[in-house]
């Protein structure tokens, strides 16, 4: 028996992705988390943003004019994920020494610019010029791109040295820092394998029939969904964990309300001070 539900796979993944952000959203202002990690909600805010602005404007403005507001978003969107990367490291390494600090950022980067130079492919440089208003787009779009795949790359590193040193620090097993790293290098490592294998498949790839086109497309389709669903699981991820409260919040927040309450019963009454 055949089911129609009037869906294709691509909206069935798009609504669940924005819906689950719009939650990660709920869960981060209503649980007090966005205090504590203001660039990390602000991505997923820009991510929600994106989302719904590729829904709302894709064939109700000229190209042109579309291009221009989703590359400089991508480019924002970029740097804000920079800012995320150092907003984890500080709250998971807090108290490292300096010397300590600057040296495994500077490896980690060097090992990321490194990949990055060598993952191709990069264009001719007499393409990136400035003259027109076309080249500025496609230099910005440039900068998207391998900004978005350092990130990728940065975040997989620091995932691993907070899952391999988080412990000694701030950021042990049951920690949201730790979660937030987790569900980063997850994210950025499945996108990195995607772009990765189509950009293999492309170069082997030479469809001659329009029956092998259809099938190659339908490949890609096939991928790019199964990446969908792996970042709404990390979106579940994130919504779990950083819904709890991290190990002994709970007791240190009793505390005070305990001591409160035996000031209270303790305290002499009106007949007692006369």
């Amino acid at each position: 028996m055949h089911f129609n539900f009037g869906f294709t796979t691509i909206q069935v993944l798009w609504t669940l992705t924005f819906a689950a952000l719009l939650v990660l959203l709920v869960v981060l202002l209503g649980r007090d988390r966005a205090r504590r990690y203001p660039w990390f909600t602000t991505s997923i805010a820009l991510i929600a943003l994106q989302r719904l602005m590729s829904r709302l404007l894709f064939g109700r403005m000229p190209q042109l004019t579309l291009a221009e507001i989703f590359i400089t978003l991508a480019d924002v969107m970029a740097l804000v994920g920079l800012l995320v990367l150092v907003e984890v490291a500080r709250q998971a390494f807090h108290g490292v020494q300096r010397r300590i600090w600057i040296g495994w950022t500077l490896m980690l980067a060097a090992a990321a610019i490194y990949v990055l130079c060598v993952w191709g492919p990069w264009p001719d440089r007499r393409t990136l010029t400035v003259d027109s208003q076309l080249a500025v787009l496609r230099l910005m779009g440039l900068v998207a791109q391998k900004g978005e795949m350092l990130v990728g790359l940065l975040a997989v590193g620091l995932g691993l040295l907070v899952v391999l040193f988080g412990r000694r620090f701030k950021a042990g097993w049951r920690s949201h820092t730790q979660q937030i790293a987790i569900g980063l290098s997850t994210a950025a490592m499945a996108q990195l394998t995607v772009q990765r294998a189509w950009q293999t498949i492309l170069m082997k790839a030479a469809p001659h029939t329009e029956a092998e086109f259809e099938h190659l497309m339908g490949l890609r389709e096939k991928i790019f969904n199964a990446n969908s669903v792996l970042y709404v699981a990390v979106l579940v991820w994130w919504i779990v964990w950083l819904w709890m409260d991290e190990p002994g919040t709970a007791v240190a927040a009793e505390i005070p309300s305990v001591a409160a309450a035996e000031a209270v019963i303790d305290a002499p009454t009106d007949g007692e001070r006369r």
